[in-house]
């Protein structure tokens, strides 16, 4: 794949939309505050730091975003709301080694879009949307081992559980924890 085989794409969820993020997103009351106010959730910063808890850095995060569709290197999706196009959250997926189809898939939804499935959605659309749109042959899923909302959501998303990586990441400070690392391939059977 090339990049100028691989494009932004919207996915539709039905109630949400899965909108490429980027300085033309247009989210209510403005992409850059949506992205510092969700980085200041205590979960997203505990579980999935997001590097935008100011405006420079929230409109570092949006370069990094169109640079990785640009290269094909990094697909980021904002999860908004399909009635009022509010964020709910992110999922994206990063090439881990693109010669051999391996990407991570990660995500963190705002607390008013917990508790709905939507993260199970989310990563089932984008997961499919790999291996169709962008030739992905395996997908892998980590996450802290404390993070059992993850696991749950990697369960249900059809990513087995493959092992306990020690040491494997900084979530806070200098301390290394462990992660799950939990993994979908292309040729899985589909989910019901």
């Amino acid at each position: 794949m090339t990049s100028s085989d691989f494009r932004p794409a919207v996915l539709d969820l039905g109630d949400a939309l899965l909108r490429p993020w980027g300085r033309t997103l247009d989210l209510p009351g403005g992409t850059v505050p949506a992205l510092v106010a969700a980085a200041a959730d205590p979960q997203i910063a505990r579980w999935n730091p997001l590097r935008a808890t100011d405006p420079a850095e929230a409109e570092a995060y949006l370069d990094r975003c169109v640079t990785g569709w640009a290269k094909g290197t990094a697909a980021a999706f904002a999860i908004t709301d399909a009635a009022d196009g509010s964020l709910q959250g992110n999922v994206a997926l990063l090439w881990t080694n693109q010669a051999e189809g391996v990407a991570l898939v990660g995500y963190w939804l705002l607390p008013t879009a917990r508790g709905r499935g939507l993260a199970t959605r989310a990563t089932t659309a984008v997961t499919q949307w790999g291996v169709d749109t962008a030739a992905l042959r395996r997908i892998e899923l980590w996450h802290a081992v404390g993070n059992t909302a993850s696991c749950r959501v990697a369960d249900r998303c059809g990513y087995p559980y493959e092992g306990t990586l020690r040491a494997s990441h900084r979530y806070h400070g200098d301390t290394y924890t462990d992660e799950h690392l939990h993994a979908r391939l292309a040729t899985d059977p589909p989910l019901n």
